[in-house]
């Protein structure tokens, strides 16, 4: 298991991480998003698309269309942004219904699932798992502890990379 925990994420940081991750993850992925309401997944997911040159403002939570998808640039070229949302999913059955399993396979595009874990037994192995929470040290304006974690070694150098780079704008890596 290859996992990476960073803390002290603000809002400021937030933006530093998506930037990184664009910048640094392949471009296939497979993204379960994970955390209680208000932990900041859809936040997240916005902060990715900007950082894609998709407007943030065109980004909201799939909740009851289930699934937006976007045209995005990495640095290496063109992709698709697929971003779903498995909450009002009542079984892992009626969410592969939704054409998914074509997602996961496509060329050149990025799929993410917040609420991911309803769906945990669908999605492939090579899945990187995104687990966001409120830090509990609290305060008016809370920072996130994100947790990235994936079964799959392909993700390696990408969170390699990520570390390296959050320790340079002051994230905390555990």
């Amino acid at each position: 298991m290859t996992t990476l925990t960073l803390s002290n994420i603000d809002l400021a940081r937030l933006d530093k991480l998506a930037s990184a991750i664009v910048a640094g993850f392949p471009s296939r992925a497979v993204i379960g998003l994970v955390g209680t309401l208000g932990a900041g997944k859809t936040t997240f997911t916005q902060a990715l698309a900007a950082a894609m040159g998709i407007d943030p403002e065109d980004v909201t939570s799939p909740t009851f269309t289930l699934l937006s998808s976007y045209a995005a640039r990495l640095p290496s070229g063109e992709i698709q942004l697929h971003h779903l949302d498995a909450y009002r999913i009542g079984d892992e059955d009626e969410f592969l219904e939704l054409g998914v399993e074509e997602l996961f396979e496509a060329p050149r595009s990025w799929t993410l699932i917040e609420w991911a874990d309803r769906v945990e037994s669908v999605l492939p192995t090579e899945t990187l798992w995104i687990t966001m929470e409120v830090d509990p040290a609290g305060g008016e304006s809370p920072a996130r502890i994100v947790t990235f974690a994936s079964e799959d070694a392909v993700w390696r150098p990408a969170l390699e990379s990520l570390r390296r780079d959050a320790q340079s704008w002051g994230a905390v890596v555990r």
